[in-house]
């Protein structure tokens, strides 16, 4: 609460011109009804198969677009690499507002990456994480052939994958090392994820939050949970 001393120095400040209205978060979502973690994934499964289908759900975007401009309250945080063909949104066919969505190659997260999965969490409240993976995923080949990257950043990327390549690396070879490995590095997200991140953790021990792990056939279009 305001107290009538600092009211007056913001009013004096006003009147000379140098206050500002100090920069917040977008304000927290307002108390809603949630969906469990059950029908949650329901609903994203019954939008991947009509994505599948070809029969996306029409949507009146014009009025939907004016009533998010008061406030966003997404039920989905999705973790996602950034290859061009797998967009979240389509690949569930969910509309403006229905995911909030962290997009880096090989579906990794930097430290602000996860600082915008923790925003999400913590300020959105939202109860579902997706690691969402996909096959023949190009940072986790580059990953498989252990050749030297040609820059800080690259190098950075296959870093944080390596150790699912190499959990399983002895288990197979070629194309079918390459998806064991696509597999490993979508659950080693999640896993550092959560090891990372103290907000992530007891939300899930609170039983707030509902971590999922899943991947994406480019072929196909489908969605395989993973765990």
């Amino acid at each position: 609460m305001i107290t009538r001393r600092e009211l007056g120095i913001a009013t004096a400040l006003v009147l000379a011109g140098a206050w500002r209205a100090p920069v917040r978060a977008a304000d927290p979502a307002p108390a809603r009804r949630v969906p469990g973690a059950d029908e949650i994934w329901a609903g994203l499964m019954a939008g991947n198969r009509r994505f599948v289908a070809g029969t996306p759900r029409p949507r009146a975007l014009a009025p939907l677009r004016r009533e998010l401009a008061r406030g966003q309250y997404p039920l989905v945080t999705v973790l996602g690499c950034s290859d061009s063909r797998v967009s979240p949104s389509l690949v569930f066919d969910q509309t403006v507002g229905d995911l909030f969505e962290v997009r880096a190659a090989g579906n990794v997260a930097d430290a602000v990456a996860l600082g915008s999965i923790e925003y999400a969490v913590q300020d959105l409240r939202t109860p579902m994480l997706l690691v969402l993976g996909h096959d023949q995923c190009g940072a986790v080949v580059a990953a498989v052939s252990g050749e030297a990257m040609p820059s800080q950043g690259l190098q950075a990327l296959v870093k944080r994958i390596a150790p699912a390549v190499e959990r399983v690396r002895g288990q197979a070879t070629g194309e079918a090392l390459v998806a064991l490995a696509v597999e490993a590095n979508v659950q080693q997200s999640a896993r550092d994820l959560l090891s990372e991140s103290a907000i992530l953790r007891r939300h899930v021990e609170g039983r707030q939050l509902t971590v999922v792990t899943a991947l994406y056939r480019l072929a196909t279009g489908d969605v395989v949970r993973l765990a």
